[in-house]
């Protein structure tokens, strides 16, 4: 059954794959296929309507927005199919990642390329790059989610829209993890293959630019999930830098008798700023620690105050309904 599933294709200049792609969907029994375009200047459009699939326009630019924007404003049924339009995924992968969705044991799932991909499908760099990103977020948000850069997402309409999500470029799937693993959202991972791009398809993404707004998100979202790192982190850049000019200083003024009073001041600072920001972040995190613990209390009593509300509601039903008995004596006349 794919008549709950909306297929969603961001594209920016794909004409040389999106036909291809749509086909490839459409092919394995979806029939809702939504190609949101973010102004592309060839025949992508135009391409993804002779395949078959729904296209709108984008009002603003970047993945991030074009995504939001679908899924708030064009999408209605209940589980969203995120691909990119570039060939290097496979239609055939998408039952295993609907597949939790459905049986209600995830609310968004992730298709980890690693589990197989194709020796041309990504540069070394780019390998190596990920690596660290999966390895600096596991650190950071305490989950474990394989490929948190992936582009090949399954989740459900009512998830996405509990996500507080700005980005609009390539850090959308940065930040997509980083809400799951702050609001509790269930995400589970699937194995899924990863393609080469076809010849003559190009990318969009700029490894070392992308790379640095993709590691600022990582890090800047820290702030509310693990403050301790966002803080500690700093403040250890600080102090280190204070320690070692003080050691400088204190070289030049016992080896060769030179003082370096600025010098010393500055040291004096970046170790004290250093100490500041290591203590504000063991505090803010068990402020967050403390929160998560009084969150969790709420649920809960919300959920036993709806478990006593439907059995009172259980009981009333079975109090109002009619005794058999007393029917029967009712409607029996008295024996003379």
């Amino acid at each position: 059954m794919t008549d709950d599933v909306c297929v969603l294709l961001p594209t920016y200049d794909e004409a040389a794959t999106v036909a291809d792609v749509v086909t490839d969907f459409r092919d394995n029994g979806f029939t809702e296929i939504l190609v949101i375009d973010g102004g592309s200047s060839d025949d992508t459009r135009e391409r993804a309507r002779e395949a078959g699939a729904r296209v709108e326009i984008q009002s603003g630019s970047g993945k991030g927005q074009a995504i939001r924007e679908a899924v708030h404003e064009h999408i209605t049924a209940e589980f969203v199919l995120m691909a990119d339009a570039d060939g290097t995924y496979r239609a055939s992968d998408a039952d295993a990642m609907l597949d939790p969705l459905r049986e209600g044991t995830a609310e968004h799932v992730i298709g980890d390329r690693f589990a197989d991909m194709h020796e041309d499908a990504m540069t070394g760099l780019n390998r190596a790059g990920n690596t660290i990103f999966n390895g600096l977020f596991s650190l950071i948000h305490r989950e474990d989610y394989g490929d948190i850069l992936s582009g090949y997402r399954a989740f459900t309409v009512d998830s996405f829209r509990r996500l507080r999500l700005t980005a609009d470029g390539f850090g959308i799937e940065t930040e997509l993890a980083v809400e799951c693993a702050r609001h509790g959202v269930r995400t589970t991972v699937v194995p899924i293959t990863y393609l080469p791009r076809p010849d003559g398809s190009n990318t969009n993404l700029h490894p070392v630019r992308d790379g640095g707004i993709i590691l600022m998100a990582i890090y800047r979202q820290a702030k509310t999930s693990n403050p301790l790192f966002y803080f500690g982190s700093a403040g250890g850049v600080a102090g280190l830098a204070g320690a070692l000019i003080a050691a400088y200083v204190a070289y030049d003024w016992f080896v060769n008798t030179i003082s370096h009073n600025v010098l010393a001041i500055v040291a004096g600072v970046g170790i004290i700023l250093g100490v500041q920001l290591l203590i504000f972040g063991v505090l803010s995190d068990l402020l967050v620690t403390l929160h998560g613990e009084t969150l969790d209390r709420v649920e809960a009593l919300e959920r036993e105050v709806d478990e006593a509300v439907e059995a009172a509601g259980v009981e009333s039903a079975d109090d109002d309904a009619p005794d058999a008995s007393e029917g029967k004596d009712r409607a029996d006349p008295p024996e003379q």
